[in-house]
């Protein structure tokens, strides 16, 4: 299953305007190139689509929602984020949800292992 980079945003929550805002976007970003765009130590949310190739040879583009929440965040900013995920999540209505204890683990055979559970 070969998957090919697509389009990134990450959004933040702003603190002081008690909101989700758009932070960066990309575009023809890796799964092991984003990671090195988030934050090592403040969580982040992640909308990925990404060009994933099945086993049949399908193509198809999920859009992926990833709470990158590493070890070593502050509590008060952890429970902002975690706060507002599900109805980030409800709103955005995404179905491909996971989440990341640290940038590390984000890689292309990360999200493959993720994504083969929906076939």
């Amino acid at each position: 299953m070969e998957g090919l980079q697509a389009r990134e945003s990450h959004v933040k929550v702003d603190k002081d305007r008690q909101m989700v805002v758009l932070e960066e976007e990309f575009q023809n970003i890796s799964p092991e190139e984003l990671k090195t765009e988030l934050p090592e130590r403040q969580p982040r949310f992640v909308v990925y689509s990404y060009k994933y190739v099945h086993e049949d040879g399908r193509v198809s583009y999920p859009l992926c929602f990833i709470f990158s929440s590493p070890v070593g965040c502050k509590p008060e900013q952890q429970m902002m984020y975690a706060g507002s995920k599900n109805r980030l999540v409800q709103t955005a209505e995404l179905t491909k949800v996971f989440e990341i204890r640290t940038t590390d683990d984000l890689t292309e055979a990360w999200l493959q292992e993720k994504l083969s559970f929906f076939r």
